[in-house]
């Protein structure tokens, strides 16, 4: 028994050493995840409790002055509700048309892979030239839309004078841009189904929309959920495409949380200020992704 023990003993001596060395290989991550994550967001946050204006070394304690200034913002309450109006109508149009394009594209038809490469492309453009693209359909003078509409005989429209108009404009072209994105998740989900349940379920008279709501939407689950959280963050944050295609404007009327932040801290100068928005919206970002996959969890278990 003791010549036993002791044998034991010695093949378990070298898997310390070695476990702490698989570990060295995490250290890199850790090191990206505190300089480019955890330091930002804790530097933000105490940027955020002063009233710094970006350019003077000088920094004043202020407290929770920002938050309650974000408070009293009229022009952050419609920008916050732009926010929520990109965030969502972006995910809910690029889960339609994903959804939509992925069972099309899954079947046997001609060029289905030409296809497929147009519809993502788009995601694969830089959002900058994206909007610069839609700006000049939407242009008012020299605009490809108005001219087609002078053409057919009707009056130029300005586009971007009624914020309601620029608002659902700037979601159509986010969701233009990643619809291609949604299909891929999509795709890859439908030919990840289990043929044989599909053959089965075949074989017992299912068909049609009872096939898709029975079947193929609940073995969907894991792809939806994945397409609508990468979706709903990505409008969330959007930036580029507001930036380029409106300006923010009429007003304050397109803003997004984003472009409210670049627009406060480098016109404003108030850094401390764009800071606490800035804190406000990883908040948002957060509750919002939790709260999501919560559903989308409970969604699946109940489908």
């Amino acid at each position: 028994m003791s010549r036993l023990h002791t044998r034991g003993a010695r093949t378990d001596r070298p898997h310390a050493p070695r476990g702490r060395a698989i570990n060295l290989f995490y250290a890199p991550a850790v090191l990206v995840l505190i300089i480019f994550t955890l330091y930002p967001l804790i530097s933000g946050f105490a940027l955020s409790l002063t009233n710094w204006d970006g350019y003077n070394p000088d920094k004043t304690f202020v407290g929770l002055s920002n938050y309650v200034t974000m408070l009293k913002d009229s022009n952050f309450r419609v920008v916050l509700a732009n926010t929520f109006i990109y965030g969502i109508g972006s995910t809910i149009i690029q889960q339609v048309l994903g959804l939509g394009l992925a069972l099309l594209l899954n079947t046997r038809i001609k060029g289905r892979n030409v296809i497929r490469a147009i519809i993502y492309l788009p995601a694969l453009v830089s959002a900058v030239i994206m909007g610069t693209m839609y700006y000049f359909v939407f242009q008012y003078q020299q605009g490809a839309l108005n001219s087609i509409l002078v053409v057919l005989g009707f009056d130029r429209v300005v586009w971007f004078d009624n914020p309601h108009v620029a608002v659902a404009i700037v979601v159509i072209v986010n969701s233009i841009q990643y619809v291609g994105t949604s299909m891929i998740i999509y795709l890859a989900g439908l030919q990840g189904i289990n043929r044989e349940v599909v053959e089965a379920a075949e074989l017992d008279g299912a068909s049609g929309w009872k096939m898709f709501r029975n079947i193929t939407l609940p073995m969907l689950m894991p792809a939806f959920s994945t397409s609508v959280v990468l979706n709903l963050i990505g409008g969330l944050k959007l930036y580029d495409v507001i930036q380029v295609l409106t300006g923010g404007g009429p007003g304050y009327a397109t803003n997004s949380v984003s472009t409210y932040i670049s627009l406060t801290y480098f016109n404003n100068q108030n850094a401390g200020y764009a800071s606490a928005i800035g804190v406000v919206l990883f908040a948002v970002i957060v509750v919002v992704t939790v709260l999501v996959n919560k559903g989308l969890d409970r969604l699946g278990w109940e489908s």
